[in-house]
């Protein structure tokens, strides 16, 4: 229900494309790495997922889930909730890795948190966690990396920016763009393969940004 959902209301929000690398493959039991920019890109992200056919389980901060409505929803569709900064946050790994193994596309974070900006500018992904690498480590899973740009202007800032971004971005219609990497194959290196994933990302964050631009 949230991609649908997704996929109808982010066109009246702005003009979104989704393109894609050569290779470009989001088989099932794939683990899509996302850049994180605003409260607004999963939704953008989610809605192009689905244009693609995929229908992704979603690593995202447990304190989501008591958030009235969207709570219920994350539960009842099987997203998994991240105990950030305590004993269960391996938890969310766990969860994931069975995802995986049943068949779900699994979409994660690589940063693990929103950039502490206020303007709704671009920039490249910041430094990525190690909870990636450790769940493709131990899954076998294919990595496909995912850019988005464009969700900042739709969001951004303090609350009360963020508000006016989203009653006027249907009228400003801001350039949504998500791009799609060729899947890739991480190692058990697991600093090597942070590294090689952030560059991956950022490779894909890139290239939806000159989309943004043009």
């Amino acid at each position: 229900m949230l991609s649908r959902t997704a996929a109808l209301l982010v066109p009246a929000f702005g003009s979104l494309r989704v393109s894609a690398d050569p290779g470009a493959v989001l088989a099932p039991g794939s683990i899509v790495a996302a850049n994180h920019t605003s409260l607004a890109d999963p939704a953008i992200v989610f809605a192009a997922l689905h244009r693609l056919g995929a229908r992704p389980v979603v690593l995202a901060a447990a304190g989501l889930w008591h958030v009235p409505l969207l709570g219920r929803l994350l539960r009842r569709e099987g997203h998994i909730p991240v105990q950030r900064g305590t004993e269960r946050a391996a938890d969310a790994l766990d969860r994931a890795a069975d995802a995986l193994a049943a068949g779900h596309v699994v979409l994660i974070y690589g940063e693990g948190g929103l950039p502490r900006r206020r303007d709704s500018g671009e920039l490249p992904p910041g430094p990525f966690r190690s909870g990636l690498a450790r769940l493709a480590a131990a899954t076998g899973a294919p990595v496909v990396p995912l850019g988005q740009a464009g969700a900042r202007r739709v969001t951004s800032g303090g609350t009360v920016k963020q508000l006016a971004g989203l009653a006027t971005a249907p009228a400003r219609r801001p350039a949504l763009r998500v791009h799609l990497g060729a899947p890739l194959c991480l190692g058990a290196d697991l600093a090597a393969a942070t590294d090689t994933a952030h560059r991956a990302v950022t490779a894909a964050w890139a290239a939806a940004a000159r989309g943004a631009a043009a």
